[in-house]
C-alpha cells in the first residue's frame, strides 16, 4: 500500500528487522548499567516531592453507582466510591462504629452504607470517620495520605503529561509483589536490561543518553524496537523519567506512536517498617498515533484493553521477579540501597 496523505508519504507502522544479533550475540550491557548511576537516579527521584499522593487504581474501575473500591496504602485501609453524580469520595476504610471493612459495604443513592449496622457516609466527616483528598485524572485515581507520605501536602498529585484527552487508548494493569516502591522504580531506571531480560518484547536496545546530575536533564534516552511478531518490529526513541518518588514514565519521543506513555506507579500496601513489605505496581499505558486509522483503534478500545493488559502482565512477570530479588538482597545486607 502506498500513497500520500496531507503531503506526507504513507509508511507502514511495522518494520522488518534484517537479521541482527541473536540474544547471546548482542552487545553486553553490564558495563553501561553501572550500579552507582542507577542508584544516583533513584536517589534523585526519591528526593522529589510527591505531595503525599498515592495511585490506588484505574478511574474506570470506580464506576458511578457501583460497589465501593478498597485499597490499603501504607498499612492504612482506604475505601473509595462515587456519588450518583459521579463525584469520587475516599476515606478511612474502617467503619468508626465497630470496625467493619467498608470496602465490603454498599453504595445506596450515592451514600456508602455500612453493611454491619447501616452507618451512612456521604463523603463528609461523620461519627469519627474522616475523608481523604482524592484526585481522578481520567485514567488513574490518586489518594492523598499525609500520615503515610510524611511530606508537605500539595493540592494535586504530579500527573505526567499524556496524549490529549480523546486521542489515546488507555489500559491499566495492577500486580502486587513483595518489595518496596524503590525496588520497582530501580527496575524502571535500568533500561539496559530490556533486550536481555525481555527479548520477547524488545530488541536492538541502545541507551543513547544517560541522565545528567541535575534536575533539567535527568532522563534516560533509549533507541529500541518493540517486537511484534517474528522479525516484525516497531523502532522508536523513548525517554525514561521519574517525576516523583514512586513514578517512572516512559514516553515515546520519536517514531511510531510518538507522545504515547507508559506510567509505572509503585504504591506501598504495607507500613514502612513492615518486615515483609508488599507493593502494588499500577501501570497505565496511554497509546496514541497520528495515523488516520488510529480512530478505529480508539473505537475498539474495549477489545484492545485486555490485550494491552496481557502484554503488561508478561513483562511484569519478569520485572516483579527483578524487584523482589532486589528487595531480598537489600533486606539481607547483600545489596546496597
Amino acid at each position: 500500500m502506498s500513497g500520500r496523505r496531507g503531503g506526507a508519504r504513507w509508511t507502514p507502522p511495522l518494520r522488518r528487522r534484517r537479521g541482527g544479533p541473536g540474544w547471546a550475540a548482542q552487545e553486553p550491557t553490564w558495563r553501561q548499567a553501572r550500579p552507582a548511576l542507577i542508584m544516583d537516579a533513584l536517589k534523585r527521584a526519591s528526593a522529589r516531592p510527591s505531595g503525599n499522593w498515592f495511585v490506588v487504581g484505574a478511574s474506570r474501575e470506580m464506576a458511578a453507582a457501583g460497589r465501593p473500591y478498597g485499597r490499603t496504602v501504607g498499612g492504612v485501609e482506604v475505601v473509595l466510591w462515587r456519588s450518583d453524580a459521579g463525584i469520587l469520595h475516599a476515606g478511612q476504610g474502617v467503619c468508626p462504629h465497630l470496625g467493619a471493612p467498608l470496602r465490603d459495604s454498599r453504595v445506596v443513592c450515592g451514600t456508602l452504607v455500612c453493611h454491619w449496622h447501616g452507618l451512612p457516609l456521604n463523603g463528609s466527616p461523620f461519627a469519627g470517620w474522616q475523608p481523604f483528598p482524592v484526585h481522578d485524572d481520567g485514567v488513574l485515581v490518586w489518594v492523598r495520605m499525609d500520615e503515610v507520605g510524611g511530606e508537605e501536602p500539595t493540592e494535586h498529585p504530579v500527573v505526567p503529561a499524556r496524549p490529549a484527552t480523546g486521542r489515546g487508548v488507555d489500559a491499566v494493569f495492577t500486580v502486587v509483589g513483595q518489595c518496596e516502591p524503590q525496588d520497582v522504580v530501580a527496575n524502571r531506571l535500568d533500561p539496559w536490561h530490556g533486550s536481555w531480560f525481555h527479548p520477547y518484547s524488545f530488541v536492538d536496545l541502545t541507551v543513547v543518553r544517560e541522565p545528567q546530575d541535575d534536575a533539567e536533564d535527568d532522563a534516560f534516552v533509549v533507541d529500541v524496537s518493540f517486537r511484534v511478531a517474528g522479525r516484525l518490529v516497531v523502532p522508536v526513541r523513548a525517554e525514561f523519567t521519574a517525576p516523583e518518588p514512586r513514578t517512572v514514565v516512559m514516553r515515546i519521543t520519536d517514531g511510531e506512536g510518538a507522545s504515547s506513555v507508559v506510567e509505572t506507579h509503585a504504591t506501598p500496601l504495607t507500613a514502612l517498617d513492615a518486615e515483609r513489605p508488599r507493593t502494588a505496581v499500577v501501570e497505565a499505558v496511554v497509546a496514541a498515533s497520528d495515523r488516520q486509522g488510529f480512530a478505529l483503534a480508539r473505537s475498539a478500545a474495549p477489545v484492545l484493553r485486555p490485550l494491552m493488559r496481557r502484554a503488561a502482565a508478561r513483562l511484569w512477570r519478569d520485572d516483579l521477579t527483578y524487584a523482589e530479588r532486589r528487595w531480598l538482597l537489600r533486606s539481607t545486607g547483600r545489596f546496597p540501597g
